[in-house]
């Protein structure tokens, strides 16, 4: 198989990419730890509120969106209910599955660190373009 063909561009336009991104995330875990939780408890609080169609979400939406194992976003989820961010409700329509929502504590926390990220992300506008590289074979 032949390698692609890139050149010095290629390869700065991928750092700056990489450096801009760990830029945010690091800006990212340091207001989460301004706000008394962890980058991961923020982004399960997160991904419940902006998940699509509704307000909560089960633990396997949110391992997919976390991109963890199951086990150990239940874990999660226990830490956070265990600081009153969020709760635990057996589904209405299947008891089996179990939705996780957002308390006022976490909604709270949830606003003012949203807040923050959009206007860093808009400080952020045009910083993060794509880079213009050649299709593989």
């Amino acid at each position: 198989m032949p390698l692609p063909d890139l050149n010095k561009a290629d390869f700065a336009a991928l750092s700056e990419f990489r450096y801009q991104m760990r830029r945010f995330e690091r800006f990212s875990e340091n207001a989460a730890q301004t706000e008394g939780i962890t980058p991961l408890q923020y982004l399960l609080l997160l991904h419940i509120k902006g998940y699509p169609g509704r307000d909560w979400a089960t633990v396997g939406e949110l391992a997919e969106r976390l991109q963890a194992q199951q086990h150990g976003v239940v874990a999660l989820v226990s830490r956070c209910e265990a600081a009153g961010l969020v709760r635990r409700k057996a589904s209405e329509l299947d008891r089996r599955r179990v939705e996780v929502h957002l308390l006022p504590a976490g909604e709270a926390v949830l606003l003012r660190l949203a807040a923050v990220h959009r206007a860093e992300l808009q400080s952020l506008r045009g910083v993060f373009v794509i880079p213009n590289l050649p299709a593989q074979p």
